[in-house]
């Protein structure tokens, strides 16, 4: 884990985007001797507070794991209390995220999604849209290694009707077709919980992010992690596959 930050410690390195997979909400849960729903609604209070950390570091793109495309193997009552978490915060969060200027954008798999959440996430997406403040980014239902086929798939297509040459294909090219269009790569991932995996998460984007494993749980993530993080990143020398000396 990251060295806590003094309180004198100053930030000399800002990632742009900073991509987070917030892991232990049911440890948490567990440890306290709590339905696993719990730690997920601690959990969210963890993104708002990291939400305010990023923006005053001066983080322009956060984007967050909340529901990954493997999550549906988990029981349908811790399901279903999710989907329901997820109604919840979609219904009573996008005004104050709104009201701070913070983007929405949702990446994954909406089909399987309950209809009234796919017109929550399209109303939240639709309202914040002209928001500068920063970028949030929430994969949901994502996977991505099935993000990755399905961008291939979409390219093999317009090869195939003519719409792209072979030639024009290039890492560019092909980063067009993801979820994350448009969006620059993380600059850092932080994970935590103690758990050092990618878990199919920004496969293709985090080519190059630096990452930062904290062993804290979810809920229990503060301020003061945010900014452990933040000097970590600061003192890493990010070369992209260049040497030095």
């Amino acid at each position: 884990m990251p060295s806590m930050p003094s309180p004198h410690a100053r930030i000399s390195a800002v990632p742009s985007h900073v991509a987070i997979i917030m892991d232990g909400n049911g440890r948490w849960a567990r440890a306290r001797g709590l339905p696993r729903i719990e730690g997920h609604r601690r959990g969210a209070d963890a993104v708002r507070r990291m939400l305010r950390a990023a923006g005053e570091a001066g983080v322009r793109y956060v984007t967050i794991f909340s529901f990954s495309s493997e999550n549906w193997r988990r029981s349908t009552a811790e399901v279903d209390d999710l989907m329901g978490l997820l109604r919840l915060y979609l219904r009573s969060e996008i005004a104050e995220l709104h009201r701070s200027g913070i983007r929405v954008r949702v990446i994954g798999d909406r089909k399987p999604l309950p209809q009234d959440i796919v017109d929550l996430i399209h109303g939240a997406e639709e309202r914040t849209r002209n928001n500068q403040a920063l970028d949030l980014i929430v994969a949901l239902n994502y996977g991505a290694r099935g993000e990755i086929v399905d961008a291939a798939r979409r390219l093999a297509d317009d090869v195939v009707a003519g719409r792209v040459a072979l030639s024009e294909i290039d890492e560019d090219a092909f980063a067009g077709y993801l979820s994350t269009a448009g969006i620059p790569d993380p600059d850092l991932l932080i994970r935590t919980s103690g758990e050092q995996r990618l878990s199919n998460f920004l496969l293709w984007q985090m080519a190059y992010a630096e990452l930062v494993f904290i062993d804290v749980l979810w809920p229990d993530f503060d301020r003061d992690h945010f900014d452990a993080a933040m000097l970590e990143y600061g003192r890493r020398e990010r070369r992209y596959g260049a040497s030095v000396g």
